[in-house]
Parts: C-alpha cells; structure tokens; sequence
C-alpha cells in the first residue's frame, strides 16, 4: 500500500479531530449489517426485508423511522427543533437499498447472494450501511448535545428502476423541511479510504429506448418480395447512433447503446417482428430534453429505407446528477477533516445515471465518489458485473464521511 493510501485510510494529516468517529464496535455490528443485506438482495420496490432490517435497528436507537407510501424504503429524522424558528433546515443523507437481476457470481466469500438471480453489485449495500452507521453515530452526538444541526436519513427503493425511486420518496415526503442533500456511490477505480469530487455535472442523463419493428415476412429466398425484417433491424441498430452523432452538438455526449436484439427463429424465414432496446445517455440538460424527438426521427427514417413499421417506446429515466458547489465544498471539508486533502481526487463525468439526480431538482446537493478498491489490487470488479466486490473499509470512509458533514453544516447554515 503506498503512503498516501495509508494516509487516506488512517486519517493521520486530518485537520482537527471532530466528533463522531466510528467505534469499533459499531465498525463490527455495520459490516455483519452489510454482509447480511448482500446475502439477502432485493430488487426495487420489493425491499420489505431491508426496510425492516433498517426500521427494526433505527428504533433500537430510540429513533422514529417512518416507511415511504410505497411500502418500501424510509426516513427517519435526528436532530431537535429551535423554538424560535420552527424546524431548521435539515440535512438529508441519502441511500439506496435495492439490489440487480443478475447472478452473484463470485467465489470464496461467506456473504455471496442466497438469492438466484439477485445481487447486490452496485454497492448499494455499502450505501445503505454508510447512512444507517452514520444515524446510529449521530443519534448518539445528539443525545450528547453534540449535533448542531437536524438530520434526516433517507434510504430509497428502486434506484435501478427507471424513472427511478427518488420521485416516489419525494412524492412520499422526504424532501420537506430539507435544505440539502448529500449521497455517496461505491467507485471500484478508487481507492479506498480516497474520495472522487467535481463540482457540476458527474453523471449523465439516462433514458430506456424499446423499439418493434414489423413486416409481412417471407422465404429468404425471395427478401426483395417482402421486407427483409432482420437487415431492417440491423441498420436500425448501426445507423440511428450514428446518425444521431451528426444531429447533436458532440460536446452533449449523446450516446445511443443498444442491450437486446432479437427477430427470427428459422435460418431460412425472413421474420414479421424484430424488436430492439437500449439505453440513451447524454452529459447535459439541454440535449437530454432534446432527446426524445431526435430519436424518434431518426428510427423512422432509417426503418422506412427498409418499409419496416416501427414502434417506439421511449421511457424518460433520469436527468444528470449536478452537484452544487456549497454541497460539494462541504463533502470536501468534510473528507479533509477526516483524512486530510490527500484522500480526495478531481473525478470525471460518467455517462452512468442515477436517480439522485430528481432530488437535486427540488434542493441542492451533491454525490461523492466512494473508494472501494483495495490499493495494490489490480482485479477488475466493475460495477453491475456478478463479481463486484468491495473493500469493506469503505464502510467506516462513509460513515466518518457523513458524519463530518453533518456536523460542519452546523456551520453553514
């Protein structure tokens, strides 16, 4: 491990200690808390066994979580009233709890999924221990009198569900009375104990795109008699992307992606039905509310070359995550008191998406990049793979990570 990972980790050139570190007890009971939620995945809006797990912990600490409308996913608030002002701003710590349709796949680790099909491989499971650590940690600061300002957990279903569960939890509540947001996502190309920030755009706008293409079908032997469905969806899929590039400003980062093709099931039947789907992501505002009817124009041109009738199915999903600068600054402040400047690098801006982006629509706010990678690993555990893993330091880097917000939001309001 070089140094300045060991620096990030031990926090040794931190500025002056703040309150509201993790005890190592708390460490233990938190990494058994994300082992068990990794063995026991839940996709969005089925999450019923994490949010008791969450509601039943919370009211251990003399807290009142609240269950969202959905019946999944909750909040829950720390903090007191000023009497003279009625309820003060809160800060919001934000988390995700649901997990993917795919196989865990890895090997050699006790708290691999039990659930077929079902992982938890976006760290979600991480985000949902940070939050829930840092209630635990700041509940008791607030017994001591110690917190200077409200807090309000947020742990929402459904991430990974387009348009996302962050409408649902604000259409729940979760957002009144906040004046700021905060949010971490597991980054497996950091460090742990190491921090990604930028201030402005860090993900971008994702959209779901179904199309169906149709015709008479017909023998391969005589394709120019009907309309040869397949080489339909083939230029469908290589064309409209590159069409699309030459429609919209480059610097918009529009990317059209396909994930599933299927037409035919015979080598010698031209198909009546093909069908496509995909994602579309764009870097900025502008071009994602564009995106829609540029798409659209261009599947229609493309399939009319080959008289194919095409149906469109554009799902609106999320716009880019843009952190404010005063949100950012505080998680920066709040990393350097922790474990000093080493640990945070600049990030760049992912063309993933994230639904963290809806709150940002109602309050400022801002998402960190969480280090996860143990340093020295080389293996490649990305994000949504069946073998994603984590360094579960991380855990502790995100709690201390919101808890140091916390309290230095005191100072800022």
């Amino acid at each position: 491990m070089s140094r300045e990972s060991e620096a990030a980790l031990s926090g040794e050139s931190s500025a002056a200690a703040l309150p509201g570190t993790l005890s190592e007890t708390l460490r233990t009971e938190l990494i058994a808390f994300r082992r068990d939620m990794h063995m026991h995945p839940e996709l969005g809006n089925q999450e019923f066994r994490t949010t008791a797990a969450l509601r039943h912990r919370l009211e251990r600490a003399g807290l009142a979580p609240q269950v969202l409308n959905t019946g999944t996913g909750l909040f829950c608030d720390i903090g007191t009233r000023d009497g003279a002002t009625g309820v003060r701003p809160m800060l919001a710590l934000r988390a995700d709890i649901d997990a993917l349709p795919i196989p865990d796949t890895k090997t050699g680790v006790a708290y691999r999924s039990t659930v077929p099909d079902r992982a938890h491989a976006c760290g979600h499971d991480v985000h949902t221990t940070a939050v829930l650590g840092a209630g635990l940690v700041l509940a008791e600061l607030d017994r001591e009198g110690l917190l200077p300002h409200p807090v309000r957990l947020i742990f929402q279903p459904a991430e990974e569900v387009l348009p996302g569960g962050a409408l649902d939890a604000i259409e729940s509540g979760v957002l009144e009375g906040v004046g700021r947001i905060i949010a971490v996502h597991c980054d497996p190309r950091v460090d742990v104990g190491t921090i990604g920030l930028r201030t402005g755009p860090i993900t971008s706008a994702c959209d779901r795109l179904e199309v169906a293409l149709d015709g008479p079908g017909g023998h391969t032997a005589r394709p120019h008699l009907t309309t040869d469905l397949v080489t339909a969806a083939a230029k469908v899929a290589t064309e409209v992307p590159a069409l699309l590039a030459r429609r919209v400003d480059a610097r918009s980062g529009l990317a059209l992606t396909w994930g599933r093709i299927a037409a035919g099931h015979a080598c010698n039947v031209i198909p009546q039905h093909a069908e496509l789907s995909g994602t579309v992501r764009c870097l900025d505002l502008k071009s994602w509310r564009e995106a829609p009817d540029l798409v659209h124009a261009a599947i229609d041109e493309i399939s009319a070359l080959y008289h194919a009738k095409s149906q469109i199915n554009y799902v609106r999903g999320v716009p880019p995550v843009v952190n404010d600068l005063l949100a950012a600054e505080l998680l920066r402040d709040a990393q350097i008191a922790r474990r000093g400047p080493q640990s945070i690098e600049d990030t760049e801006q992912s063309l993933g998406g994230e639904d963290f982006s809806w709150y940002l629509e109602q309050v400022p706010g801002a998402m960190a990049r969480l280090g996860v990678r143990t340093p020295g690993d080389s293996a490649r555990r990305d994000l949504h793979r069946g073998d994603f893993d984590v360094d579960e330091r991380a855990i502790q880097v995100g709690v201390e990570l919101f808890t140091a917000a916390a309290l230095l939001d005191g100072d800022r309001s």
